[in-house]
């Protein structure tokens, strides 16, 4: 099967203008028939309950794509996907899987440091452990200088 371009290129190798001129008509009219700009990019909106109902009426109602209905509300087409398929963030619970990630995507930014887990009785076992692998692999494995 061609792609359209190379279907472009085999009419211009055969001189077919009109043709071409028609399929630029048709391109043009694509372009201003459609309602969602491709590779348009969003700062995104924060996701709140809200936002979730708002994203399902506007699903439940409308014959909107989810593309559509995130550039109408401001996230972006996966956080609506969510909210339609999983009922996300129809919730305010704060330790609600998504809101745990939300919060430490949010920390990341603001540069928070990472809590510390606290150190363990264990740490130098865990040393011992590491060790004993890598003593064993070297025992098998060949390096590309070896064949």
């Amino acid at each position: 099967m061609a792609t359209l371009k190379e279907f472009e290129e085999a009419l211009r190798e055969h001189g077919m203008n009109m043709a071409l001129a028609l399929l630029e008509r048709l391109r043009e009219r694509d372009r201003a028939t459609r309602t969602v700009k491709p590779a348009r990019r969003l700062t995104g909106q924060k996701m709140t309950p809200e936002l979730a109902r708002s994203i399902l009426e506007l699903h439940a109602s409308t014959g909107m794509t989810q593309q559509e209905i995130a550039f109408k509300v401001g996230v972006n087409q996966g956080r609506v996907n969510e909210v339609i398929k999983r009922g996300k963030w129809l919730t305010d619970d704060p330790h609600a899987p998504e809101a745990v990630a939300r919060d430490r995507a949010v920390a990341r930014l603001r540069g928070d440091p990472k809590p510390r887990k606290a150190a363990s009785s264990k740490a130098p076992a865990k040393a011992k452990d590491k060790a004993a692998p890598q003593a064993r692999r070297s025992q098998g494995q060949l390096a590309f200088g070896d064949l």
